[in-house]
């Protein structure tokens, strides 16, 4: 059949966990308005009669800042050099400069299965740069054209996960990055990303899970945004993780949230946290 890996590259924000997660048809990346909202590499795996795809989406393409960007640039490169196949969007609604130009030309001379995707073209589009294909997930555009390109470029060789299989990730992550999402939507403009979601411990039997989870911030009063007057916005927060986790896991689950502030964490605890 034909399988292999498939690297999902872009700057930040131009949908490739929302490509990833309508391929897969669930959720196995945050998708956020915000930028640099993937940190690590997320697996996202599609089986179908005669193929496998497994989806690498990466961190945004970006500049390091401190030890945290320093980690998600390094998850691209690895992306890069164990994929079969690269997909490189970028945004049809935005311009694209001189510095994304050279990123995807010396993409052209590397790597050898090389797709170029301008998304997001419901969108009036803005970016003027030639592509291999068009591509909008709200609207269904060209959807299956992509999947046939890549598809078309994989190598034929044995599936390497088994066909209920979607992600390499474990329901605690997925948890962790479901509330990781809300947060960042959320305080959209309170807080920036120094947000991260751990969870601390967590208890199964065959009719229970319990979960404690801890949302990580660099700053005092952040803390105080998290929590929200008399503690609403995170009980809103616990209440729907709680239902997601519950779906995942398809038995009770009994969640338990709490605000914990560490200062600077991006650049002395990137290994505590990923």
């Amino acid at each position: 059949m034909k399988c292999g890996y498939v690297a999902v590259l872009g700057r930040p924000n131009a949908g490739k966990s929302s490509l990833v997660n309508f391929y897969v048809g669930e959720d196995v990346a945050v998708v956020s308005k915000r930028q640099q909202t993937t940190r690590s590499n997320i697996l996202g795996i599609v089986t179908g009669k005669d193929y496998q795809i497994v989806f690498i989406d990466t961190p945004g393409i970006h500049h390091s800042k401190n030890e945290l960007d320093r980690f998600m640039m390094k998850n691209v490169r690895s992306a890069i050099s164990t994929a079969d196949v690269v997909l490189y969007l970028f945004d049809a609604g935005k311009e694209i400069d001189i510095e994304e130009k050279d990123y995807i030309e010396k993409l052209r001379e590397k790597v050898d299965n090389l797709i170029v995707v301008k998304s997001k073209i419901d969108k009036e589009e803005i970016a003027d740069y030639p592509c291999d294909i068009k591509v909008s997930i709200r609207t269904n555009k060209n959807t299956k054209e992509l999947l046939k390109q890549i598809i078309s470029k994989l190598p034929e060789q044995e599936q390497i996960f088994d066909n209920d299989e979607y992600t390499d990730k474990s329901i605690k992550f997925l948890v962790c990055e479901y509330i990781r999402g809300m947060l960042l939507d959320k305080f959209d403009n309170e807080i920036p990303h120094g947000i991260a979601v751990v969870v601390e411990d967590l208890k199964e039997d065959n009719k229970f899970v319990k979960m404690d989870i801890a949302l990580i911030c660099e700053r005092e009063n952040h803390k105080g945004i998290i929590i929200g007057k008399n503690g609403e916005n995170l009980k809103e927060i616990g209440i729907k993780a709680r239902e997601y986790a519950e779906d995942l896991f398809n038995k009770q689950v009994v969640l338990h949230t709490f605000v914990k502030v560490d200062e600077d964490w991006r650049n002395r605890n990137i290994t505590k946290y990923f």
